[in-house]
Protein backbone atom coordinates (compact mmCIF):
# COMPACT_ATOMS: atom_id res chain seq x y z
CA UNK A 1 0.00 0.00 0.00
CA UNK A 2 1.37 3.51 -1.24
CA UNK A 3 1.80 5.91 1.93
CA UNK A 4 -0.36 9.04 2.55
CA UNK A 5 0.70 12.07 0.67
CA UNK A 6 0.39 15.62 1.85
CA UNK A 7 1.16 18.21 -0.77
CA UNK A 8 2.81 21.44 0.29
CA UNK A 9 2.41 24.32 -2.45
CA UNK A 10 3.55 27.53 -1.56
CA UNK A 11 4.48 31.37 -3.72
CA UNK A 12 7.63 31.22 -1.52
CA UNK A 13 9.83 28.68 0.28
CA UNK A 14 6.67 26.82 1.77
CA UNK A 15 8.61 26.61 4.95
CA UNK A 16 5.32 27.82 6.40
CA UNK A 17 3.30 25.27 4.99
CA UNK A 18 5.42 22.68 6.43
CA UNK A 19 6.08 23.61 9.50
CA UNK A 20 2.30 23.83 10.16
CA UNK A 21 1.40 20.35 8.90
CA UNK A 22 4.62 19.03 10.64
CA UNK A 23 2.82 20.51 13.76
CA UNK A 24 -0.30 18.68 13.46
CA UNK A 25 1.15 15.42 12.37
CA UNK A 26 2.52 15.31 16.01
CA UNK A 27 -0.89 14.53 17.12
CA UNK A 28 -0.57 11.38 15.17
CA UNK A 29 1.25 8.13 15.85
CA UNK A 30 2.05 8.24 12.08
CA UNK A 31 5.52 7.05 12.60
CA UNK A 32 6.51 8.54 9.44
CA UNK A 33 4.07 6.41 7.46
CA UNK A 34 3.44 9.35 5.05
CA UNK A 35 5.58 11.08 2.58
CA UNK A 36 5.35 15.35 1.57
CA UNK A 37 5.37 16.73 -1.76
CA UNK A 38 6.57 20.36 -2.11
CA UNK A 39 5.72 22.50 -4.75
CA UNK A 40 7.39 25.79 -4.01
CA UNK A 41 7.89 29.44 -5.40
CA UNK A 42 4.17 28.97 -7.37
CA UNK A 43 3.53 31.93 -9.30
CA UNK A 44 1.24 30.04 -12.26
CA UNK A 45 -2.32 28.52 -12.92
CA UNK A 46 -0.80 25.97 -14.92
CA UNK A 47 1.95 25.27 -11.68
CA UNK A 48 -0.98 24.95 -9.62
CA UNK A 49 -3.50 22.72 -11.92
CA UNK A 50 -0.28 20.21 -12.26
CA UNK A 51 -0.31 19.99 -8.39
CA UNK A 52 -3.56 19.21 -8.15
CA UNK A 53 -3.86 16.83 -10.74
CA UNK A 54 -0.97 14.76 -9.03
CA UNK A 55 -2.69 14.99 -5.52
CA UNK A 56 -6.61 13.49 -7.04
CA UNK A 57 -4.52 10.95 -8.19
CA UNK A 58 -2.67 10.33 -4.91
CA UNK A 59 -5.63 10.80 -2.81
CA UNK A 60 -3.66 13.24 -0.79
CA UNK A 61 -4.95 16.79 0.32
CA UNK A 62 -2.77 19.98 -0.58
CA UNK A 63 -1.82 22.45 2.42
CA UNK A 64 -0.69 25.73 1.09
CA UNK A 65 0.30 29.35 1.37
CA UNK A 66 -0.61 31.44 -1.30
CA UNK A 67 -0.60 35.59 -1.30
CA UNK A 68 -2.30 36.12 -4.70
CA UNK A 69 -5.95 35.88 -4.33
CA UNK A 70 -6.32 35.31 -7.96
CA UNK A 71 -3.86 31.81 -7.31
CA UNK A 72 -5.95 31.00 -4.06
CA UNK A 73 -9.25 31.35 -5.63
CA UNK A 74 -8.37 29.69 -8.73
CA UNK A 75 -6.92 26.78 -6.43
CA UNK A 76 -10.33 26.19 -4.36
CA UNK A 77 -12.11 26.07 -7.72
CA UNK A 78 -9.89 23.49 -9.32
CA UNK A 79 -9.52 21.67 -6.19
CA UNK A 80 -12.93 21.19 -6.32
CA UNK A 81 -13.35 20.34 -9.28
CA UNK A 82 -10.51 17.74 -9.22
CA UNK A 83 -12.15 16.80 -5.14
CA UNK A 84 -9.20 17.70 -3.65
CA UNK A 85 -9.03 18.57 0.00
CA UNK A 86 -7.08 21.68 0.61
CA UNK A 87 -5.97 23.74 3.74
CA UNK A 88 -6.02 27.65 3.41
CA UNK A 89 -2.95 28.87 5.79
CA UNK A 90 -2.53 31.85 4.81
CA UNK A 91 -5.67 33.59 3.21
CA UNK A 92 -7.81 33.59 6.12
CA UNK A 93 -5.55 34.96 8.42
CA UNK A 94 -4.51 37.83 5.83
CA UNK A 95 -8.19 38.25 5.08
CA UNK A 96 -8.96 38.95 9.51
CA UNK A 97 -6.15 40.87 9.69
CA UNK A 98 -7.57 43.44 7.04
CA UNK A 99 -10.39 44.00 8.42
CA UNK A 100 -8.81 44.70 11.97
CA UNK A 101 -6.90 47.16 10.92
CA UNK A 102 -8.80 48.32 7.91
CA UNK A 103 -5.76 48.64 5.76
CA UNK A 104 -4.97 46.60 2.31
CA UNK A 105 -2.39 43.95 2.96
CA UNK A 106 0.77 44.17 0.55
CA UNK A 107 0.00 40.75 -1.14
CA UNK A 108 3.76 40.70 -1.61
CA UNK A 109 4.99 37.20 -1.68
CA UNK A 110 8.33 35.90 0.25
CA UNK A 111 7.90 38.64 2.61
CA UNK A 112 9.43 36.37 5.54
CA UNK A 113 12.48 35.82 4.03
CA UNK A 114 13.00 39.35 3.66
CA UNK A 115 12.14 39.64 7.45
CA UNK A 116 14.60 37.08 8.07
CA UNK A 117 17.34 38.41 5.82
CA UNK A 118 16.86 42.02 7.69
CA UNK A 119 17.09 40.09 10.92
CA UNK A 120 20.54 38.06 10.12
CA UNK A 121 21.97 41.67 9.26
CA UNK A 122 21.09 43.55 11.89
CA UNK A 123 22.46 40.80 14.08
CA UNK A 124 25.80 41.26 11.68
CA UNK A 125 25.84 45.21 12.51
CA UNK A 126 25.19 44.82 16.06
CA UNK A 127 28.42 42.04 16.58
CA UNK A 128 30.57 44.25 13.96
CA UNK A 129 30.16 47.77 16.38
CA UNK A 130 30.76 45.07 19.66
CA UNK A 131 34.11 43.87 17.29
CA UNK A 132 35.46 47.25 16.58
CA UNK A 133 34.13 49.14 19.56
CA UNK A 134 36.67 51.72 21.20
CA UNK A 135 39.18 51.64 18.23
CA UNK A 136 40.24 47.84 19.84
CA UNK A 137 40.86 46.68 16.22
CA UNK A 138 41.41 49.76 13.60
CA UNK A 139 40.29 47.35 10.61
CA UNK A 140 36.55 48.09 11.13
CA UNK A 141 37.57 51.87 9.80
CA UNK A 142 37.57 50.43 6.51
CA UNK A 143 34.77 47.90 6.58
CA UNK A 144 32.30 50.18 8.34
CA UNK A 145 29.44 52.00 7.11
CA UNK A 146 29.97 54.91 9.76
CA UNK A 147 32.85 55.81 11.96
CA UNK A 148 32.48 57.92 14.83
CA UNK A 149 35.19 59.51 16.13
CA UNK A 150 35.20 61.60 19.80
CA UNK A 151 36.85 62.00 22.78
CA UNK A 152 36.10 60.16 26.07
CA UNK A 153 32.61 60.03 27.11
CA UNK A 154 30.92 61.30 23.91
CA UNK A 155 28.39 58.13 23.71
CA UNK A 156 30.19 56.54 20.52
CA UNK A 157 29.29 53.68 22.02
CA UNK A 158 25.90 53.58 22.44
CA UNK A 159 25.75 55.47 19.79
CA UNK A 160 27.17 52.75 17.60
CA UNK A 161 24.72 50.19 19.28
CA UNK A 162 22.15 52.55 18.47
CA UNK A 163 23.12 52.63 14.61
CA UNK A 164 23.67 49.04 14.85
CA UNK A 165 19.72 48.19 15.56
CA UNK A 166 19.30 50.01 12.11
CA UNK A 167 21.67 47.82 10.18
CA UNK A 168 24.93 50.14 10.10
CA UNK A 169 28.09 48.79 10.73
CA UNK A 170 29.67 51.39 12.75
CA UNK A 171 33.30 51.28 14.03
CA UNK A 172 34.07 54.18 16.80
CA UNK A 173 37.49 55.46 17.91
CA UNK A 174 38.35 57.49 20.34
CA UNK A 175 40.66 60.75 19.91
CA UNK A 176 43.43 61.44 22.64
CA UNK A 177 46.27 63.87 22.40
CA UNK A 178 49.09 60.90 22.93
CA UNK A 179 47.79 58.48 20.52
CA UNK A 180 48.20 59.43 16.57
CA UNK A 181 44.93 58.55 14.90
CA UNK A 182 44.92 55.49 12.93
CA UNK A 183 46.16 56.41 9.29
CA UNK A 184 43.48 54.38 7.67
CA UNK A 185 41.44 56.96 9.10
CA UNK A 186 42.67 59.71 6.62
CA UNK A 187 41.90 57.38 3.56
CA UNK A 188 38.43 56.69 3.60
CA UNK A 189 35.29 58.92 2.25
CA UNK A 190 34.79 61.46 4.79
CA UNK A 191 31.03 61.38 4.63
CA UNK A 192 30.85 58.78 6.32
CA UNK A 193 32.81 59.72 9.33
CA UNK A 194 31.64 61.83 12.00
CA UNK A 195 33.22 63.86 14.92
CA UNK A 196 31.25 64.08 18.07
CA UNK A 197 32.52 67.01 19.99
CA UNK A 198 30.77 68.42 22.91
CA UNK A 199 30.95 71.46 25.41
CA UNK A 200 33.77 71.31 27.89
CA UNK A 201 31.72 72.14 30.52
CA UNK A 202 29.16 69.04 30.20
CA UNK A 203 31.92 66.89 29.64
CA UNK A 204 33.58 67.81 32.78
CA UNK A 205 29.97 67.23 34.60
CA UNK A 206 30.06 63.53 32.80
CA UNK A 207 33.56 62.79 33.93
CA UNK A 208 33.20 63.63 37.30
CA UNK A 209 30.32 61.59 37.63
CA UNK A 210 32.23 58.48 36.25
CA UNK A 211 35.12 59.05 38.15
CA UNK A 212 32.33 58.93 41.24
CA UNK A 213 30.83 55.48 39.61
CA UNK A 214 34.09 53.88 39.71
CA UNK A 215 34.64 55.05 43.39
CA UNK A 216 37.88 57.86 42.20
CA UNK A 217 38.32 61.65 43.15
CA UNK A 218 36.33 63.77 41.17
CA UNK A 219 39.82 65.98 41.07
CA UNK A 220 41.48 63.28 38.94
CA UNK A 221 43.10 64.70 36.09
CA UNK A 222 40.35 63.11 33.39
CA UNK A 223 37.66 65.62 34.54
CA UNK A 224 40.06 68.45 34.71
CA UNK A 225 39.35 71.82 32.54
CA UNK A 226 42.51 71.50 31.44
CA UNK A 227 42.70 68.28 30.46
CA UNK A 228 39.51 68.55 28.53
CA UNK A 229 40.29 71.44 26.88
CA UNK A 230 43.61 69.74 25.58
CA UNK A 231 41.69 67.08 24.26
CA UNK A 232 38.69 68.92 22.52
CA UNK A 233 41.43 71.27 21.10
CA UNK A 234 43.35 68.27 19.59
CA UNK A 235 40.08 66.76 18.17
CA UNK A 236 39.11 70.03 16.35
CA UNK A 237 42.95 69.55 14.38
CA UNK A 238 41.75 65.81 13.69
CA UNK A 239 38.17 66.52 12.23
CA UNK A 240 39.55 69.33 10.09
CA UNK A 241 42.09 66.91 8.95
CA UNK A 242 39.78 64.53 8.28
CA UNK A 243 37.36 66.89 7.02
CA UNK A 244 34.29 65.11 8.24
CA UNK A 245 30.42 66.25 9.30
CA UNK A 246 30.60 67.31 12.96
CA UNK A 247 27.84 66.81 15.27
CA UNK A 248 27.24 68.37 18.41
CA UNK A 249 26.25 65.87 21.41
CA UNK A 250 25.89 68.45 24.05
CA UNK A 251 22.66 68.32 26.18
CA UNK A 252 21.79 65.44 23.09
CA UNK A 253 20.28 62.08 23.83
CA UNK A 254 21.49 59.10 21.35
CA UNK A 255 18.39 58.63 19.91
CA UNK A 256 18.72 62.69 18.69
CA UNK A 257 22.44 61.89 17.24
CA UNK A 258 21.56 59.12 15.45
CA UNK A 259 18.60 61.01 13.45
CA UNK A 260 20.82 63.69 12.31
CA UNK A 261 23.80 60.91 11.43
CA UNK A 262 20.89 58.64 9.89
CA UNK A 263 19.58 62.42 7.60
CA UNK A 264 23.16 63.10 6.46
CA UNK A 265 23.66 59.08 5.20
CA UNK A 266 20.58 59.62 2.97
CA UNK A 267 21.62 62.40 1.08
CA UNK A 268 24.90 60.35 -0.02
Amino acid sequence: MNKPTIYLLSDASGETAENIVQSALLQFDHQNDYQISRSPYVKTTQQIEEVLTRAAKDRAFVSYTLVDPLLRHFLQKKASEFNVAVIDNNGPVIAALEQLFDMRPKMQANLSKQLDESYFKRIEAIEFAVKYDDGQDTRGIELADIVLIGVSRTSKTPLSQYLAHKSFKVANVPIVPEVDPPKNLFKIDPNKCYGLKISSSELNGIRKERLKSLGLRESAQYASLDRIDEELNYFEKIVDKIGCPVIDVTNQAVEETAKIILQIQMNY
